[in-house]
């Protein structure tokens, strides 16, 4: 059962690499695989896997932003567990490397052939948007 008592979420962001963030937040949006969704204080306790997308983090009236890349989830009382494969802030986006992959990417694409190399390109353009339009968000 949700706690109605707690009043903020710690949400910690961890990469194979690092621990991304570890901050106390008021509200948590992220890219579900089954859809986007939000975690306010007391939320239920779930887990659930991430697709590559956008996370949002409220910390009273501040938004910020942040690209994700596969992972996992894990809400629980007073806290947001996240597990990415990537994640970058959105201040902290080379936006000069996201426009050479997404240009790569879409020459691959339209070169016509399906194979393993087509597969990899459409998952870096589809990484490059998102983190293009993440640090659009800055």
């Amino acid at each position: 059962m949700a706690d109605i008592g707690i009043e903020k979420l710690l949400l910690e962001v961890v990469t194979p690499e690092k621990l991304v963030i570890s901050e106390e937040v008021d509200e948590v949006i992220l890219p579900g695989v089954e859809g986007e969704f939000g975690v306010l204080p007391g939320h239920i306790p779930f887990l659930t896997a991430l697709k590559v997308g956008e996370m949002v983090y409220r910390k009273g009236e501040v938004n910020k932003h942040m690209a994700l890349s596969w992972g996992y989830v894990e809400v629980m009382a007073g806290a947001v567990k996240v597990l990415a494969e990537t994640a970058e802030p959105a201040t902290e986006i080379d936006i000069k490397r996201v426009e050479s992959a997404r240009a790569e990417a879409e020459k691959i694409l339209t070169a016509g052939q399906e194979d393993a190399e087509h597969e990899k390109a459409k998952v870096r353009l589809e990484k490059s948007i998102i983190r293009s339009q993440v640090a659009g968000r800055r």
